[in-house]
């Protein structure tokens, strides 16, 4: 779909480097992107940071955070509500309720009031400003009365709020917010004469405007396909057909997913969890087999891992199938509610590493290290769809200590799994907890690689070949507890060693390296060389430009191994990534 980028320009900063907008809201790309988003649930503390910022400067903007009926099953965001309440500040909060979310309060379980006139002429009602000023006169008298009369004024108001507005609205009025809706959110004249009345109001306070709206309104395909529009790639404007790469295999996530199917097949104790997430993670593969056995916990992943710790604390097998990046979110509960207690939870963390169009906000690459550094947690990387249904296999065997595995967007490598012993069903086999395995023999370097990039690290030993040097590239599938055993005897045997993985500093190598060192393997002639993900962030684009700009591509490899050897070559691509 062609863009008019002179158009464009004077709205939002063009990204020359990927020729596209971002994803997200991002504060350098428009004047008009007061916040950078990309998780959810933020936008209410954000919010009401920026009305406490403007009332210390003394200034008079008016603060509007906006956040759907997703992101509103967040923490978080009564957390904020909760604060907002309290600090009695001006700012507006509209709940964009498109009915995709089941939320905790009721409101989208499709039987709310009729959203029509009546329901519109109340809730200007509602904002009228003489109203909400007489309101806020009554509430300074009560606070001159007996706490018990206070109470008992609250609650009338409360009750009398509840009726004009219909189900629900006392959650909000119980957390401080002046409550007004539920409002047809495509009426923009009224919305409109809402907003208005809201914002020259003279009555401190913040205020909820609770819009009912359709996803993809006034757009027939994504009216008819939600889901498939949510994200998409180029697709054609007239037919809203996405444009489908040519492939040669599944995703890594739908063989997790039918993998985890197969293990639950066998085992009636394997349970599924997901923050929200059914399509992303697959787990709406497994919901057709097992809907008893899948638990979508709303955006909630600290709610997410907290209640697998419970299911395995009653002898179950949870997998908390969540996103890298979106865990991160519930890092507190993964080290005091599993770890600290040597509970089998299992975390199945999908997208991990560079992510494409998703971008920074969306990257994995930070799971290695918060994962491995946490006592007893085994922690695996696939380096193909073979090694992913296998590790599922793995972790359902581990039972006396949590345990988690990273794999990446995008496919497989098309391999002939009954070759590799999986069942036509996908049902894996475990492996031996902290070998790896040597997936090419050589005597000059090794490069010792981590999940995905052992693919990038066969391809950089090809390379190599041609300039006369023999490569032995491993496959660690493990980051803890290490191969020290096979990582001792490389190193004896090698001159260099390389280490590469698609994560952060910190990560993969750093545990590589503590042994090396206290093993004393540093001490002598050999020659050790990590590569990770650059200190920084690499905005969305290409993943093969991706890992480019991160320097992990298979010419990245060869170079830093002939770099390190003191050679030189002229066989070498330096920018070229795997197809």
């Amino acid at each position: 779909m062609h863009v008019d980028k002179s158009a464009s320009l004077s709205l939002r900063n063009w990204d020359i480097g990927t020729d596209a907008f971002k994803g997200f809201t991002k504060r350098e790309e428009s004047v008009y992107d007061p916040f950078g988003a990309g998780h959810s649930s933020t936008s209410i503390s954000a919010g009401l940071g920026m009305a406490v910022g403007r009332d210390i400067k003394g200034k008079k903007n008016s603060v509007i955070a906006v956040i759907g009926d997703g992101a509103i099953t967040g923490g978080m965001a009564y957390e904020a509500m909760n604060h907002a309440g309290f600090l009695d500040k001006n700012m507006i909060v509209i709940l964009n309720d498109n009915q995709q979310v089941s939320l905790p309060t009721q409101y989208n379980n499709k039987n709310q009031d009729p959203v029509g006139a009546l329901s519109s002429a109340l809730a200007r009602l509602q904002a009228n400003r003489p109203l909400r000023e007489l309101r806020e006169v009554a509430k300074g008298v009560t606070k001159q009365l007996p706490e018990s009369v206070q109470k008992a004024t609250a609650k009338i108001d409360e009750y009398a709020r509840g009726m004009i507005s219909g189900t629900g609205s006392t959650l909000f009025e119980e957390l401080g917010l002046y409550y007004i809706g539920p409002l047809d959110g495509h009426n923009i004249e009224d919305l409109v004469a809402v907003l208005q009345e809201v914002r020259t109001a003279e009555t401190a306070g913040p205020v909820l405007i609770h819009l009912i709206t359709e996803k993809g309104r006034g757009y027939l395909p994504a009216e008819t396909a939600q889901d498939r529009m949510h994200g998409v790639v180029k697709f054609d404007p007239k037919s809203g057909l996405q444009s489908k790469a040519k492939v040669k295999s599944e995703s890594y996530t739908n063989f997790f997913a039918d993998a985890l199917t197969a293990e639950a097949e066998r085992d009636k104790r394997v349970i599924a969890v997901h923050a929200a997430m059914g399509g992303g993670t697959g787990l709406t593969r497994f919901e057709k087999k097992f809907p008893d056995r899948v638990f979508d916990v709303g955006i909630a992943e600290q709610h997410a891992v907290t209640f697998a710790a419970g299911l395995a604390c009653e002898g179950l097998i949870p997998f908390a199938t969540i996103y890298s990046t979106f865990l991160q979110r519930g890092y507190d509960q993964i080290m005091h509610d599993v770890a600290l207690q040597k509970l089998p939870v299992r975390f199945a963390m999908d997208r991990a590493g560079l992510v494409g169009a998703d971008g920074a906000t969306h990257c994995g690459a930070f799971d290695i290290t918060y994962m491995a550094s946490l006592p007893y947690m085994v922690t695996m990387a696939p380096s193909n769809e073979a090694e992913l249904i296998n590790m599922v296999a793995t972790a359902v065997q581990i039972d006396d200590r949590p345990s988690c595995f990273r794999y990446p967007r995008g496919y497989g490598l098309g391999l002939d799994l009954a070759e590799h012993g999986i069942t036509k069903d996908l049902k894996g086999t475990p492996l031996e907890i902290g070998k790896g395995i040597v997936r090419r023999s050589g005597r000059d370097v090794c490069l010792l690689a981590y999940g995905s990039s052992v693919n990038e690290a066969l391809a950089a030993a090809e390379i190599l070949e041609k300039d006369g040097v023999s490569a032995t590239v491993i496959d660690a599938r493990f980051c803890k507890p290490l191969d020290t055993v096979l990582i001792r005897q490389a190193a004896k045997e090698h001159g260099v060693m390389i280490s590469i993985e698609e994560g952060a500093i910190g990560g993969f190598a750093s545990h590589v390296m503590q042994f090396l060192a206290l093993d004393g393997l540093l001490d002598g002639n050999l020659k050790f060389r990590p590569m990770t993900l650059p200190d920084r962030w690499i905005e969305g684009g290409d993943y093969a430009d991706q890992l480019a700009e991160a320097g992990l591509t298979a010419g990245h490899i060869a170079s830093t191994a002939l770099t390190t050897m003191g050679k030189k070559s002229a066989n070498i691509m330096v920018g070229a990534a795997l197809s």
